[in-house]
C-alpha cells in the first residue's frame, strides 16, 4: 500500500527480457530483496539490488497493460517505498495497481489527461475525487464526458510537484498510468454497481 506521495525521482536504466533495472538512492537506503516499491504508480517486488540501482521483474503482461513497457533508458520514474502502519497518510490509499493507461492532453501546471472508455473507469472519475497518475496522489476537476464513454479531467500542479516527480515533464500524448480511487471500488462492490444495496449485501439482525 502506498500514499501517492513521491519520495524519489529516479531513473529507468534499461531491461534484460523481463529484468527492469531502475536506478536510485532515497528509496534504497533501508531496501532489501522481496520489498515493494512502486514505479510510477506499479507495485514492483525487489528481485536484487546493488550500490545505487534495484531490478525488478516485469511480466508481458504488466508491461502490455501499463505504461512501463514505454519507457526507455534514461527516462524519469516515480518511485515511492511501502508505506509502514504508522507513516502518517499524506496523499489518499494507493494500491500500486494500475486500472488503466490515460494519455496526457495539456502539461502542467493545469494538467489535462484522457482516460480511454475500456475498463469503464469513468465511473471513478468525480468531481474534487482523488486519483493517481503515475503514481501521484492528485485531485480531478473540471471533468468532462466524451461520446466513446471516457472522458477528460484536470489536475492543478503545484511547482514542488512539478519539480520533483514526472509529472513536470510529461507533454501531450504521453501515456501515464491511472489507479482510481481503491475506496471508491468498495463502496461501488457493496452496494452494487446501481449503487442499491442487494439483499445478499443487506447486514441482517434477525
Amino acid at each position: 500500500m502506498y500514499t501517492g506521495l513521491v519520495e524519489e525521482l529516479g531513473s529507468f536504466a534499461g531491461r534484460d527480457g523481463e529484468r527492469y533495472r531502475f536506478a536510485a538512492a532515497i528509496v534504497l537506503s533501508d531496501a532489501a530483496i522481496d520489498d515493494s516499491i512502486s514505479v510510477n504508480g506499479c507495485c514492483l517486488t525487489v528481485v536484487t539490488l546493488g550500490d545505487g540501482w534495484w531490478e525488478a521483474d516485469v511480466s508481458a503482461e504488466t508491461a502490455r497493460r501499463t505504461a512501463l513497457g514505454s519507457l526507455q533508458p534514461g527516462d524519469p520514474v516515480n518511485l515511492e517505498r511501502s508505506m509502514r502502519y504508522a507513516d502518517r497518510l499524506g496523499g489518499h490509499l494507493v494500491q500500486g495497481h494500475v486500472d488503466g493507461v490515460a494519455t496526457i492532453v495539456r502539461p502542467g501546471p493545469d494538467l489535462r489527461a484522457a482516460v480511454p472508455p475500456e475498463g469503464g473507469l469513468r465511473r471513478y472519475i468525480v468531481e474534487k475525487g482523488s486519483v493517481t497518475l503515475d503514481g501521484v496522489s492528485l485531485t480531478c476537476f473540471d471533468i468532462t464526458d466524451d461520446d466513446a464513454g471516457g472522458c477528460e479531467f484536470s489536475v492543478a500542479l503545484i511547482p514542488h510537484t512539478m519539480a520533483m516527480t514526472t509529472m513536470g515533464t510529461v507533454q501531450p500524448g504521453d501515456p501515464v498510468n491511472l489507479e482510481a480511487d481503491v475506496l471508491a471500488r468498495y463502496v461501488e462492490r457493496l452496494l452494487g454497481q446501481n449503487g442499491a444495496v442487494t439483499d445478499n449485501q443487506r447486514v441482517r439482525h434477525d
